[in-house]
């Protein structure tokens, strides 16, 4: 029951839960591969795990391409030799009612929050499976668990990613564990600049003020999930804060 030395690839590190979740791990003794797409936001996180005597390493990386992930998790071999649990974390909200037909930015959650997930995946069990076993850990929402207006294809992203992440747990065979995170109203920057409607930006803005917790609730909860024992799997896990409904 053990994170030391456990080699993690994070997706959507440069802020947010990935920021909360690499430090956290890092401060437990794994070793961090961070990936997003900013460059100056992924080298300070690396640079605070590095300040504070962790292991940690970067590669720039768009989920939206197979490449990228491909490069990402290739980085974690050629630096620490394998590769034991892949977090999936990069997601976008650009959340509005379906008649403002924002059809952009439904592909755009598409292509990040589902298709950037499932190359996230193919890119890892391709190394699970020459290793004979790894840990892949898919951050949802409980916007898929409790179906709200203005956030129906962001939910819709989450509730598609959270069908194959069970279909992929049941296939895993007893050496894959694949673990679903559904974080609640957390407290990050997550919708601020992406809600294009002002109203809709307001009241969430609103909800986050009265509501939001800490990412670094995530971070234990991901934690969690991989300290276990090797032959215990955390199937899912839903963080939210007490006064949310």
């Amino acid at each position: 029951m053990t994170i030391e030395n456990k080699v993690i690839v994070i997706s959507g590190a440069g802020r947010g839960i990935g920021r909360a979740t690499a430090l956290h791990l890092a401060a437990r003794g794994a070793c961090i591969v961070l990936g997003a797409r900013s460059e100056v936001e992924l080298a300070d996180v690396a640079n605070a795990i590095v300040r504070a005597g962790g292991k940690a390493i970067f590669c720039v990386t768009d989920v939206t391409k197979r490449s990228d992930l491909d490069m990402l998790v290739g980085r974690a071999c050629q630096a620490f030799g394998r590769l034991d649990v892949i977090v999936n974390n990069a997601g976008i909200g650009p959340i509005s009612r379906f008649d403002a037909l924002r059809v952009d930015d439904w592909d755009a959650m598409i292509d990040v929050n589902l298709r950037g997930t499932l190359y996230g995946i193919a890119a890892a069990l391709s190394v699970f499976a020459r290793q004979g076993g790894g840990h892949v850990i898919n951050v949802l929402s409980t916007a898929g668990l409790k179906i709200v207006p203005t956030m129906g294809v962001y939910a819709a992203t989450k509730n598609a990613l959270r069908t194959a992440t069970e279909a992929l747990r049941q296939e895993a065979g007893p050496n894959l564990r694949v673990t679903e995170v559904s974080p609640g109203f957390i407290d990050t920057t997550f919708t601020d600049s992406s809600i294009a409607d002002e109203t809709v930006r307001a009241r969430i803005n609103t909800q986050k003020e009265q509501l939001a917790i800490s990412p670094d609730a995530i971070a234990r909860a991901i934690a969690f999930a991989i300290e276990q024992p090797g032959d215990v799997e955390v199937g899912s896990i839903v963080v939210r804060p007490t006064a949310q409904d």
